[in-house]
């Protein structure tokens, strides 16, 4: 299995068009009962519209994709069903918190959660809501999912400029770093309490990367291999 590639990029240009999914048109049916039995095992998981991308191209600092709506159900179906559609790629903002004392700060998904267990920075496939003037908005979108994950807002935070990119298979993950002024212990903290105020969080835990010996299986390679990049560079 090939290492991520990582692009550092200063600029998204992510237009947003009407285009058919023959794969997703081609399998309604399966794709229906997919759903289904995913609902029998986490009934919190519904069916809403979402945003996949296609066309992603890395050039001079820049990174340029279409992306077009589909549903969840079938997003879903082609990510359990190991990708059979080469073409599209599920692109996605992540905020990378950083603490003054050099911990990046993780969330573990709970447990009636789709990714149930998985530990990576704020994130989300994005949605219509993160649509602006017909293009997709992952700066917005970033900022969204950390406020509904961690409860932190663009008031806690200084976000770097660049973007980094992370190819890994069907997954482009542009992760963005968050700089925090506090230490991580506080941060973890902050974050705890505003999950203990929440009926249902998104999140069952939080966890504090300090180095390399702390990053675990249920990470996806993109966040490690960015962790491990960041680590290189200290």
């Amino acid at each position: 299995m090939t290492s991520p590639d990582i692009h550092r990029v200063t600029t998204l240009d992510l237009a947003v068009r009407p285009i058919a999914w023959p794969f997703a048109e081609e399998h309604r049916a399966e794709i229906a009962a997919h759903f289904a039995e995913k609902q029998r095992e986490r009934p919190k998981i519904w069916n809403g519209r979402v945003l996949l991308g296609r066309d992603a191209v890395f050039a001079d600092g820049h990174l340029t994709a279409t992306y077009f709506e589909t549903d969840f159900a079938s997003f879903l179906a082609w990510r359990d069903w190991g990708f059979p559609d080469a073409a599209v790629f599920n692109g996605f903002g992540m905020g990378a918190l950083r603490s003054s004392d050099g911990a990046f700060v993780m969330g573990e998904m709970a447990q009636h959660t789709v990714n149930a267990g998985r530990i990576y920075f704020p994130s989300g496939t994005p949605d219509l809501d993160d649509v602006r003037d017909d293009a997709l908005d992952i700066p917005g979108s970033v900022i969204r999912e950390v406020a509904e994950e961690t409860g932190l807002t663009v008031a806690d935070y200084a976000a770097e400029a660049d973007w980094h990119c992370v190819v890994s298979g069907p997954a482009i993950a542009m992760i963005q770093v968050l700089n925090l002024d506090m230490p991580g212990d506080v941060v973890r903290a902050r974050i705890e309490a505003n999950l203990a105020r929440e009926a249902e969080p998104e999140l069952s835990a939080i966890h504090l990367v300090r180095g390399m010996s702390d990053l675990t299986p249920t990470m996806p390679r993109f966040v490690t291999a960015f962790i491990a990049q960041q680590f290189a560079s200290r």
